[in-house]
Formats: structure tokens, C-alpha cells, sequence
């Protein structure tokens, strides 16, 4: 289960990243966080700008609705997703991951 978090303008998305991977996407659960896979290395923003275009492809959002709260160097980062509720969002990343098992 994802620990996501409603606020005012939008909802906070737990990210564990796991950058230079072979096989990029949304790979599974940890810790509470989704947990995200992507090509790219972790240097100059290139991984983060690698998950959130993940994040848009995988769950059907817009750039302008992903946006990079907590993390830049770490592993461990806070999305905030706007423009959608926590109910469909969470629905959308429960349909991801339950394609990811098959």
C-alpha cells in the first residue's frame, strides 16, 4: 500500500527511486513508497526528470501536474500530484502495480 498524503494543493506521492536500472517503470512497493525504476543515472536532475516522466506515462498524467516536493538527491522522494483525486490516483497506481505482477 501507498502512503499518499492529501494537502490543500495536492497530493503527495512517496517515491523510492531507483536510478541506472536496466528496465525502466513503476516496479513494485517499498517501505510504503512506490517504488520507480529508471534508465538514467542520478546526476545533474537527469533521474528525477527520468521518474516523473514515469510517473506521467505510467498513470496517465500531464508534466504540468507532477511536480518534484522533497528529494532531489536522495532516493527517497515526495511527488506532488495535482489535479486529480486520491481516490482515482490510487486507483490508477493499484492498476500499475497489478499489471506489473502479471
Amino acid at each position: 500500500m501507498i502512503d499518499l498524503c492529501q494537502r490543500e494543493d495536492g497530493i503527495v506521492l512517496p517515491v523510492r527511486a531507483q536510478a541506472g536500472a536496466r528496465r525502466q517503470g513503476i516496479v513494485g512497493v517499498h517501505a510504503g513508497q512506490l517504488k520507480v525504476a529508471v534508465n538514467q543515472v542520478a546526476e545533474r536532475g537527469k533521474a528525477n526528470v527520468a521518474i516523473m516522466d514515469v510517473l506521467c506515462d505510467s498513470l496517465g498524467l500531464r508534466k504540468a501536474q507532477v511536480s518534484l516536493l522533497v528529494g532531489a538527491t536522495s532516493p527517497h522522494k515526495q511527488f506532488l500530484i495535482s489535479g486529480i483525486d486520491i481516490m482515482e490516483l490510487d486507483r490508477r497506481v493499484t492498476a500499475q502495480l497489478s499489471q506489473g505482477s502479471r
